[in-house]
């Protein structure tokens, strides 16, 4: 029903091993004789069965997952244990060995070969964004089986000679309508500006989830990888205006970038000034009102021993002033007696004694 995708057994001929077994049968029962005849056609039928037995043998290499049918039905689970394995030949049953971790490509919107320059496929690449705008989406999808039993024998897929999927598999015309559905829907959503440049990867995301239910509810037994954006632009006729479009958005981009590096380098240190500020202006402010909370307390202190005392409080209050502001001046004292004027210093200066001239006291 579906050709292997692995290495394939030898298929033997068996026309050929009978003629051959008639030639050696005729030669053996022309030397026994017409009594050897039966044992000669035990010997033949046996060989025979020895040898549709040993047709059945198969090998699985590491990664490969075989596929067992007996009697056209598939069963349950695969066979992925390395080595070699027996199963029932054909026609009774048939074994299909597929290399399953191989990761397949699948290209939509465009066909690559080697040496040769993308080909556009316009009925896969243009579609319709949110807001109205026909865009030209290329996309690249890459898979590997998870369930072979599922990917063998539950969708019939016609096939797709592009990219020699046989028909059978589900990845030819099945995953190709699956993925351009998805990235349809995807697209579909969101604006020309998204898709081009500004949330390809949300894009990417979204397609590969949505597409991968798809397979899911098929049961294709497919297995989603990664789904890649490769081209993706506007049309050939607007696509000069959208170039201008997207490379203001880059500027734009960039500006605010730099203006946000430029937020970056002048905030700290304008909060490093601002501190410098504020600590010696609160460092003040706690000195102050320490010191003013410390006068008011000497103030009451002295309050309450003066209504205590007022005399001698009044007393000592001016004694302590005296003691203040006398050093700081010069005073000169006179006696009416004395011959000499003796000059006392202030504010560390030295004493000094000047003489006075004795004389007739002066007429009126």
């Amino acid at each position: 029903m579906y050709p292997p995708g692995g290495p394939r057994q030898p298929e033997l001929d068996f026309e050929q091993i009978i003629a051959g077994l008639r030639t050696n049968f005729s030669k053996i029962t022309g030397r026994l004789g017409g009594g050897g005849v039966g044992l000669a056609a035990v010997l033949i039928i046996g060989l025979i069965a020895v040898i549709w037995a040993a047709s059945g043998v198969y090998t699985i290499s590491p990664g490969e997952q075989a596929a067992l049918r007996l009697f056209g039905a598939a069963q349950q689970p695969p066979v992925s244990e390395t080595g070699l394995h027996w199963w029932w030949p054909g026609p009774v049953g048939k074994n299909d060995v597929f290399l399953v971790n191989q990761v397949r490509r699948m290209e939509l919107g465009f066909r690559s070969g080697d040496g040769v320059a993308d080909a556009s496929v316009p009925d896969e690449a243009l579609m319709i964004s949110g807001d109205l705008n026909i865009v030209d989406v290329r996309m690249v999808v890459q898979y590997d089986i998870g369930n072979l039993i599922d990917f063998l024998f539950r969708v019939d897929d016609p096939g797709e000679p592009d990219r020699n999927i046989p028909p059978g598999q589900p990845d030819g015309l099945t995953l190709k309508d699956a993925s351009e559905s998805a990235l349809r829907l995807v697209v579909g959503q969101r604006s020309i500006g998204d898709v081009l440049a500004e949330k390809r990867l949300q894009i990417e995301t979204a397609t590969k989830e949505r597409l991968q239910e798809i397979l899911d509810s098929y049961n294709t037994g497919i297995n989603v990888i990664s789904v890649a954006l490769q081209n993706v632009q506007a049309p050939e006729e607007v696509r000069a205006a959208f170039n201008d479009v997207l490379q203001a958005r880059q500027d734009k981009v960039t500006a605010v970038n730099q203006a946000q590096a430029y937020e970056n380098q002048v905030e700290p240190e304008a909060r490093g000034q601002a501190e410098q500020i504020i600590q010696p202006a609160a460092a003040f402010k706690e000195a102050r009102i320490a010191r003013a909370k410390g006068e008011a307390l000497r103030f009451t202190s002295v309050l309450t021993e003066y209504r205590k005392s007022k005399d001698v409080t009044r007393q000592r209050l001016y004694l302590e002033a005296m003691e203040d502001i006398l050093p700081v001046i010069t005073k000169i004292i006179v006696s009416p007696d004395a011959e000499t004027v003796l000059i006392l210093g202030g504010g560390g200066g030295t004493n000094r004694l000047i003489p006075v001239p004795v004389g007739p006291s002066p007429q009126p």
